[in-house]
This record gives structure tokens, sequence and C-alpha cells, in this order.
């Protein structure tokens, strides 16, 4: 075991959260900090959060009284869908939805922009995983100036409200943002140019947009500031090494999962009276 560390008790999860409210510097979080694990610890623990989840996610649905969203933002080449890989891969997949979104259709286009999120967030029982988010709203949005800034300043508050609007029925919102340096994207998109099994992920726009790179800082930790509420706060989770991001990941999940205090619910009949012929 790592030093220090002990697994699923949530203060690898606490280290990770940021306190609601208070200004962040991406600077000053080291991209590359594995808090005191080391690889081959964190690999067996997290083989034993992925157990712990599938458990959780059976009482979860059969009590079918909360539903959880796990929400990944990154950079490009940051690692969502390897996240999504390697940690959900114990959940029943019938009980999970995986949400990627992209640019709005002209239909999404034509409704207000947290409409395309509100009709897939996750029912009771269930757990959603969205891969991008409508955060994209204050972020690509804002660099890009797809929208002015009178438009993108007033989608902070309208986000709050509709956090707080899921939290209230039940939702638990886990809002983590995985977080890579800049010579470590690089990196990655390199690999992607020698491996011909991940040139269909590149995009012209994963290296035009390194360009803006500061901006995106800036507006991330905007984002941080003006939207982490108690009822749905952020996590930063160091995402340079992929082995640590998966622990870290699977333990923000794992320690919300136990803080719901999930009960199976009593059968709804008598049992004693049953009779198999």
């Amino acid at each position: 075991m790592a030093k220090g560390n002990r697994s699923a008790d949530g203060k690898l999860a606490a280290r990770l959260r940021l306190t609601p409210g208070r200004n962040v510097s991406l600077d000053d979080i080291d991209a590359g900090d594995v808090h005191g694990w080391d690889k081959d610890a964190a690999q067996k623990e997290l083989d034993k959060n992925i157990a712990r989840m599938f458990d959780l996610q059976y009482v979860m649905h059969a009590q079918g009284k909360h539903s959880v969203l796990v929400l990944l933002q990154a950079m490009d080449a940051g690692g969502k869908d390897g996240c999504i890989r390697s940690t959900m891969r114990g959940l029943n997949p019938q009980g999970v939805r995986v949400t990627s979104f992209k640019a709005p259709n002209t239909v999404e286009l034509s409704h207000d922009f947290l409409w395309r999120v509100h009709r897939v967030a996750p029912a009771a029982g269930e757990i959603g995983i969205f891969n991008r988010s409508h955060y994209e709203d204050v972020l690509i949005a804002r660099v890009r100036k797809l929208v002015p800034k009178s438009v993108w300043t007033q989608r902070y508050q309208q986000i709050n409200d509709f956090e707080r609007m899921l939290t209230e029925n039940n939702t638990v919102i886990l809002k983590i943002f995985l977080h890579i340096s800049k010579d470590e994207q690089k990196q990655r998109l390199e690999d992607r140019l020698k491996d011909p099994t991940k040139h269909w992920k590149a995009r012209p726009e994963d290296f035009t947009e390194r360009v803006y790179w500061n901006d995106y800082m800036e507006a991330y930790e905007d984002v941080f500031q003006r939207t982490g509420i108690d009822a749905a706060p952020w996590f930063v989770v160091p995402a340079n090494r992929k082995w640590f991001r998966n622990l870290a990941v699977s333990e923000i999940i794992v320690d919300a999962l136990k803080s719901l205090k999930l009960r199976l619910p009593r059968s709804s009949f008598d049992l004693s009276s049953a009779v198999i012929e």
C-alpha cells in the first residue's frame, strides 16, 4: 500500500475536492502528482474499487431513490475515454449510460443550451457518465467566441441553478477535471500520429486548440470558482499518470456512493406466502 494512504476512506477524494467559491490556479496543481501512490498499489486498489462500485450500484439500482452523474472534463487527449473504459468496466451496463457531447446539432441549437443535457440526465437508480458536458458552453464557447460575453457569463448561474435542481431531486453530481500538463498533451498527440490504431482519434482542432491553452486554463479556473457549489463541487485529478487518474476517479465515485448509506429495499409482499410449484 502506498505511504499514508488507506483505500476508499474518502481521504484521497477529499484532497482532490476543490473548496466551492475559492479561487484556483491550475499552475499550482501538479498534473503529475500521485499523492504518495505507486503504480502496483494503485492497480490493486482500483480493482477493489471496481468491485465496490458493482456492489454499491446494485443496491442503488434496487433502492431506486438516488442517481449519480459523473461528469468528466479535460483538455484534448486528457484521457476521458480511457478513464471511462478503465474505471467503469465492472459496472452493470443495464444501469449505466455514457453520453459524449459534441458540437450541438440543429435540433439542439433550437433549444436552450441545457436542454440536451437534461434529457439524458440519469434516472433514479442509474449512473450517468458525461464525456464532456454543458461546461463546454462556458469553455470553448468563451475561448473561441462562439457566443457574446453577455451570453456565456449568464450561463454560470444557469448551470448552478440546474445542478441544484438535480441534486435536490437526489442526483449526486461528481464534476471531475482530468488535469494534464501541456507537455503531456503534446506527447499524447504525438503518440496518436505515430500509432496507426489511433489515427482515427486525430482531429485538426486537437492540434490547433493548443494555441489557446492559456485561455482554456483561465476559463477552467473561472468555471471552478463560479460553478463549484456545496451540492456539486469540483474535483481536480492530476492525470499525467493514467494509473493514478483511474484510481482517483474510482475513489471519488466509491466515496460518493458510500455516503448515500444505501440499503436494499424490503420485499413488497410476504415472502412466506410465496408458493413455487
